[in-house]
């Protein structure tokens, strides 16, 4: 992995961090198939619980490397939004949730990127826009997630005008989960990270795993899918255990099985 393209701290709580703040985090090919070696590899650790995505230098990411996209072919641009949709796929087929610690903009494949993620903190400070109509590529892939976050009509006014949101307007339209002061920001991410690794790894993974597989179902077909994912986790030595200490009132041992 070049480390100039990404860096990674492994643990409960493993952070990935984007490292090209030169280029405010564009997500050139070499960017994102670092990225999705980064996730595999901490992902496949059995400490690991929790994943944070977080960047360094002024930016989150300005999305896409421009300077790759200028004079290719059919061939090439399909490669580059495949590896992206690849990217996205994997941050939430990976079993640990994935958050994104946000400061600074959030343009383009980066919005998307937040979208993607299973959660999102961000600063005050931090911005978050869809532009690309405004340069004439129209955010098509970024609006996939964009779409599946903050509903039709705002996805519908951030792509076609390409107008930048603040993070408080952000988190009332559920692209991010909460808005902190820049001091505060790691403070809540590491909480938010150490909440969700206090639970059952097993648990965990089966919610995730579940929420996405459920969340485009009609709702009848939602609740056949759910109701059985519920009654095979049910069975789960952890789920016993976790309901047995809940009835005798002391904390549960887990052992993510």
């Amino acid at each position: 992995m070049a480390e100039q393209n990404v860096s990674v701290s492994e643990g409960t709580v493993a952070k990935i961090t984007l490292n090209r703040p030169e280029r405010r985090n564009a997500l050139s090919l070499a960017m994102m198939n670092d990225l999705m070696a980064a996730l595999r590899a901490v992902s496949a650790q059995s400490a690991t619980r929790v994943v944070i995505l977080a960047a360094n230098g002024p930016a989150f990411s300005a999305g896409h490397d421009l300077r790759e996209m200028t004079g290719g072919d059919i061939a090439g641009y399909r490669h580059l939004f495949d590896v992206c949709t690849q990217l996205m796929t994997l941050i939430q087929g990976i079993p640990q949730p994935v958050i994104a610690r946000v400061h600074g903009i959030a343009t383009a494949a980066g919005c998307q990127l937040v979208a993607t993620c299973d959660l999102a903190v961000a600063t005050e400070e931090a911005k978050f826009a869809t532009p690309g109509v405004n340069i004439g590529l129209f955010c098509t892939t970024p609006m996939v997630a964009l779409t599946r976050a903050i509903g039709r009509k705002r996805a519908m006014e951030m792509l076609l005008t390409g107008t930048a949101i603040d993070a408080h307007t952000a988190a009332e339209w559920g692209l991010i989960n909460r808005v902190v002061p820049a001091g505060q920001l790691d403070d809540s991410v590491q909480r938010l990270a150490e909440q969700i690794a206090n639970a059952s790894s097993l648990t965990v993974q089966l919610g995730k795993q579940a929420f996405y597989a459920q969340i485009d179902l009609d709702q009848p077909k939602a609740y056949a899918y759910a109701k059985e994912v519920m009654s095979m986790n049910a069975l789960a030595a952890d789920a016993q255990e976790g309901m047995c200490a809940f009835v005798e009132k002391r904390q549960p041992q887990w052992r993510g099985k």
